[in-house]
């Protein structure tokens, strides 16, 4: 009979209501079934949920539902990375604290992502923010502090000038503060590290076992690490003021040690710092270099910039070999030792150098068919490509670059000017940050003991309240109360820490609270030991790098301070497309999606404004942004369409590691194979309640229900959920005349029943309100989020056919389906009775008939 439509509006918040009063998701550490731990990169709580978090969330709560259906304990939390920047701007532009204005974003956000249907257990839900959660963190902190793994270190910084704060990489710009537009200038400051240092082999070499992580992301980390081996030796100095003898350098390519014309120290060298003294014109340009940003792109894209000291370097294999010594702005101080020996034919940076100071460039090595010498462009093959060294340690000859350094390292160490060395690019974490909204730092300041941790038992360090934005700055430095404190060891006058933690610091052990957010140390060691590692966590690639390898320096951190007994936080990582969608450009500038109409006309799409009709430009496909209006609203597409289809597009329109291109035609497509399914189940749904007949009836159904069943169920562990969502469009299809036929004789069989109780568990997942409905329109009693995933009957995924190909003289002409357990005459007889074999034989009997068991038949006429 004619059922009406679904209507999600009605359907999903009846549902959502019934799991949470079901409590279906709440998870229990004392659950004896094995655990199963699902958790997607929480959220900045910045206001409003973005296609992003749709997708995000989605893909993460199939797995989780499919693995509660499986049996698994499945812990599916949720939280906030709450701290930062942006409610400090917030605060400033709106007048608003930022607790306010945070907690405010979060209740906002928490109602749309409930809108979802995510299967998320929100009985554990904390903010960073919390009190009670950077609590625990300055706990972490000072244990860490007490095992050696916090240090003071005066490190370079971004400096803004006139909002009187460290700034990010990120946020310079040309130069300037982001905010302020003030020109940034390079200071050094005591800043707190956490000594990620001490972990660095080990973090490099247990990337190898992270075999359920993307290599493209474990070799980011490696790269990140950057080990290296190379020579250490020093240059000696000529001119150099007393105390400086010679010149400490590292150098990753020692085969090159005979092409240097010059050589060059950071800004920031002690020798640069002592010249500086005497001569105000070196004192200025260490200055100009400060105020270039300290990040590595921003330095290696600056026009290269030198100073001669006036001071001479002896190469050490021959003391009569002299180069001139530079200040130079891209050398770095924090990587080797601030020095670099310059060799222009074969670094770009070098050359370029060379080339604007006039300084010569010396070949080292030749490609193999030619005598050219470097021009403007240096010559840097890879290490594997055999060359033509020229100029070497040794006698001329051909080799790779790791052949050649490997006997310069030998030849150097024997010959007593240099030693081997390893060394990492990655550098202690500097976690200071002069910002209000963060987690204080948990240590005091004291005229006569020195800097001493806050006891235990006085914590948490809690923010003040208040604090104003109106000048610029750190609040809590100028807080009229807060920073002044007895000192805990003698009791006399003291200061507080003001700097506030890196945020990065509270998304680095965030999983681990999840697993006992209610206990107050930092975590039970039996529950984190237990959950962890994270079974599957999913995120953008965007953290492949700092986000990843901090979370995995703090679970090591976290190990050695007694709080876990496991090294790896994640067991599983996948890295999520992004969503993508079309960008529309009028007269006017940028406009969204909801004011434009799209016309598509003998294949051409054009595109006019609704206000008016005036013409837009249709321009390329990018990541949803504000800044290009090219952002459609989760809520819109759930007010319309309802969540399970929005869930059904996510999933199904590419794989899940790809972009996901938005369309409107796409989501209609979505929703209307939500409404097929419900329309078929919803019209058959008196005769499947009912079913009659034999279980062994509708072989065929039976077939691609269970085969479906399995396969779907392994795409799924696979997170390849287009494939899943193919699989289920395809079982669709088979029902669409069964399912057809019992509504309109009001009578389905039993192996109908089955094959539509499979198709809603394998929807599920995906679509779980929709499921939940036609669960209940067959009769269903029991949610469908509570029932166990179904099992597949192995003996309906052996194929009891086989199709052969037949030829005729040697030449295909067609194909026979035929029993897989036929014998040969049952065989030749039915390739007789084929039209094709007929009509080629003309009436005669085959000379011979030639069967290749269950693979192929040449008919010879």
């Amino acid at each position: 009979m004619p059922v009406e439509r679904y209507n999600p509006r009605a359907a999903e918040p009846k549902w959502r209501e019934a799991w949470d009063s079901a409590k279906l998701f709440e998870t229990k550490n004392n659950d004896p079934r094995p655990k199963y731990y699902v958790l997607e990169m929480f959220p900045y709580p910045s206001g409003r949920i973005h296609m992003g978090h749709v997708r995000n969330y989605t893909l993460g709560d199939v797995l989780a539902r499919y693995r509660k259906a499986k049996g698994f304990n499945v812990l599916h939390p949720m939280g906030w990375d709450a701290f930062g920047m942006p409610a400090e701007n917030a605060a400033m532009q709106n007048k608003v604290h930022p607790k306010d204005w945070t907690y405010q974003n979060i209740a906002t956000m928490r109602t749309q992502l409930k809108s979802m249907g995510l299967s998320l257990d929100w009985s554990r839900e904390f903010a960073t923010c919390d009190v009670d959660y950077y609590h625990r963190q300055q706990m972490l902190f000072i244990d860490f502090q007490a095992k050696g793994l916090v240090g003071r270190k005066v490190s370079k910084v971004n400096w803004d000038p006139v909002d009187q704060t460290v700034l990010a990489n990120e946020q310079v710009i040309d130069g300037r503060g982001w905010r302020s537009g003030a020109e940034v200038e390079q200071r050094e400051l005591a800043q707190w590290v956490f000594k990620i240092t001490d972990y660095a082999q080990d973090l490099l070499e247990s990337l190898d076992g992270l075999d359920q992580w993307p290599e493209k992301v474990r070799t980011m980390q490696a790269n990140w690490i950057g080990k290296s081996e190379g020579l250490s030796f020093s240059f000696g100095l000529v001119g150099a003021p007393d105390g400086f003898d010679t010149l400490p350098v590292f150098t990753t390519r020692p085969d090159t040690m005979y092409g240097p014309t010059f050589a060059a120290i950071a800004a920031d060298h002690p020798l640069a710092k002592k010249l500086a003294e005497n001569n105000p014109d070196i004192a200025a340009f260490n200055e100009q270099c400060r105020r270039i940003g300290t990040s590595a792109a921003e330095i290696e894209t600056a026009e290269k910039l030198g100073f001669d000291t006036g001071i001479k370097v002896t190469h050490p294999a021959d003391p009569s070999w002299t180069l001139p010594l530079f200040i130079a702005n891209f050398v770095l101080m924090d990587y080797g030792t601030g020095a670099i020996i310059g060799c222009p034919a074969h670094d770009q940076r070098d050359l370029d150098f060379a080339r604007k100071y006039d300084l010569p460039v010396i070949d080292v090595f030749l490609p193999l068919d030619s005598d050219e010498r470097v021009g403007n462009t240096a010559f840097v093959p890879l290490k594997t490509q055999p060359v033509r060294y020229v100029q070497w340690v040794g006698e001329p000859c051909t080799q790779t670059a790791y052949e050649a350094m490997s006997r310069s390292l030998e030849i150097f160490e024997k010959d007593g000017w240099g030693t081997r060395e390893t060394q990492f690019r990655l550098r202690d974490w500097g976690i200071s940050r002069q910002r209000y909204w963060g987690c204080p730092i948990p240590m005091i300041h004291c005229e006569s003991c020195g800097i001493v941790a806050v006891p235990k038992a006085d914590l948490p360090v809690k923010l003040p309240d208040d604090v104003d934005f109106e000048t610029p700055g750190n609040p809590l430095d100028r807080h009229p109360t807060w920073k002044h404190v007895k000192c805990p060891s003698c009791g006399g006058e003291a200061r507080r820490e003001t700097d506030t933690m890196d945020t990065f610091v509270d998304s680095s052990w965030y999983f681990t609270r999840f697993t006992a957010p209610w206990e107050n140390e930092p975590t039970d060691r039996k529950a984190a030991n237990e959950w962890m590692p994270v079974d599957q966590y999913i995120g953008g690639i965007e953290h492949a790098i700092l986000h990843l390898l901090y979370s995995r320096f703090f679970t090591r951190a976290m190990r050695d301070t007694g709080h876990v007994d496991l090294a790896e936080p994640f067991k599983g990582l996948f890295t999520q497309g992004m969503v993508v969608h079309e960008t529309y450009k009028g007269p006017s500038g940028w406009v969204t999606p909801a004011e434009i109409k799209i016309s598509d006309v003998d294949g051409k799409r054009t595109a006019t404004l609704l206000s008016d009709g005036s013409p837009i430009e249709i321009g390329s496909i990018e990541k949803m942004s504000k800044s290009k209006k090219n952002v459609v609203d989760p809520d819109d597409i759930i007010d319309s369409y309802g969540a399970d289809t929005a869930r059904l597009f996510m999933i199904s329109d590419s794989p899940p590691e790809r972009d996901v291109i938005w369309t409107e035609a796409g989501a209609d497509a979505s929703h209307r194979f939500v409404q097929r399914i419900w329309r078929l189940i919803a019209e058959a749904a008196d005769g499947l309640k009912a079913p009659q007949g034999t279980a062994a009836s509708d072989q065929t159904v039976a077939k691609i229900a269970h085969r479906t069943l399995k396969h779907v169920g392994e795409d799924i562990e696979k997170l390849a959920f287009n494939k899943a969502v193919a699989r289920i469009y395809e079982l669709v299809n088979a029902l669409h005349a069964p399912l057809t036929e019992a509504a309109l004789t009001g009578t389905a069989s039993p192996t109908l029943r089955q094959a539509v109780d499979f198709l809603i568990a394998m929807i599920a997942p995906m679509m779980p309100h929709l499921a939940e409905e036609c669960w209940a329109e067959v009769g269903g009693t029991e949610m469908v989020a509570a029932r166990a995933w179904p099992d597949f009957d192995p003996s309906f995924l052996v194929d009891n056919e086989v199709t052969l190909p037949i030829q005729i003289n040697g030449k295909k002409r067609g194909d026979l389906t035929i029993a897989r357990d036929a014998d040969q005459s049952a065989v030749e007889a039915a390739v007789l009775a084929l039209d094709f074999v007929q009509a080629a034989l003309e009436g005669r009997q085959p000379k011979k008939i030639i069967v290749v068991p269950q693979r192929i038949v040449n008919v010879v006429g």
